[in-house]
């Protein structure tokens, strides 16, 4: 299978069916009443993407160019920026897409329960707990443990990130849990699934020198560990961003700055500013 033709069967398919049902939502006039409106979430979702680009493409050139994974030749375009081939980044893009429209799908149809109740020790611990975890991944790189390389290197480059995240907004993901739980595992395991295809068909090769040989079922644990980490920093990061609860946390400079470009000519709009 190559690499384009994995990224439209299994990428690409999925993708255009949730942007139709999306704009089916949108011509209903659906909302998402706990979370800004349209124009926000497409904002959101394009700042994602962007990220995603910037912040994997020096991880992921580094991987490829030290053979922690590698690609059958005959199986990609041959077109390379860096020493990562363009199919690669399409990925990245495609990813943040196909995780930011499923979270939008499911952001309509489960409105939040309960009263939020601010809790800063979740925040606090569950940063902290992390913490630990990067501080051992990074530990086991020093180690010079080759095994143990790709596992490090996915721990490292991931967990700050969703860290700073936790210490932002721990207890608004958990006020939204069952969104950001359903938002996640389900995609999370259609990746792995997917991606378990690519590596039994030869698309794309993990380095068995530099991971631990550890299996669940024909996919390499870091290759799992690798598609929960993704799919939790987009979960996480549209929740966090788009959530009104959110706007307590801002500052009141970059408050005010968004919420009248954001408000503007938006029909769909929910009625409530949201939490003051």
């Amino acid at each position: 299978m190559t690499y384009f033709g994995f990224l439209l069967l299994f990428i690409g398919l999925p993708l255009v069916l949730l942007l139709i049902l999306n704009r089916f939502d949108e011509r209903r006039r659906k909302s998402a009443p706990e979370f800004w409106p349209a124009r926000a979430i497409w904002l959101a979702i394009g700042l994602h993407v962007l990220l995603a680009v910037l912040y994997t493409t020096p991880w992921d050139n580094y991987l490829v160019a030290t053979g922690v994974w590698y690609y059958d030749p005959k199986l990609i375009s041959g077109v390379l920026l860096g020493w990562v081939p363009l199919e690669e980044y399409t990925f990245f893009v495609l990813e943040t897409l196909l995780t930011g429209f499923w979270w939008w799908f499911l952001a309509r149809r489960l409105p939040t329960r309960g009263k939020f109740r601010p809790r800063t020790g979740l925040r606090i611990g569950s940063t902290a707990v992390l913490g630990v975890v990067w501080f051992a991944s990074l530990s086991l790189l020093l180690s010079g443990w080759d095994p143990g390389t790709y596992l490090g290197l996915i721990l490292a480059w991931a967990l700050p990130p969703i860290m700073l995240q936790l210490a932002f907004g721990a207890d608004l993901l958990w006020h939204h849990r069952r969104l950001v739980l359903l938002a996640i595992l389900p995609l999370y395991l259609y990746l792995s699934a997917t991606d378990s295809l690519a590596i039994t068909s030869g698309t794309w090769t993990i380095d068995p020198g530099q991971s631990t040989g550890m299996l669940i079922g024909s996919l390499p644990v870091e290759e799992a560990i690798f598609f929960l980490v993704t799919v939790v920093l987009i979960g996480f990061g549209l929740t966090l961003s788009l959530a009104r609860l959110s706007e307590r946390r801002w500052p009141v400079q970059f408050r005010a700055s968004l919420r009248e470009p954001l408000l503007t000519n938006t029909p769909w709009q929910v009625k409530s500013d949201g939490p003051q």
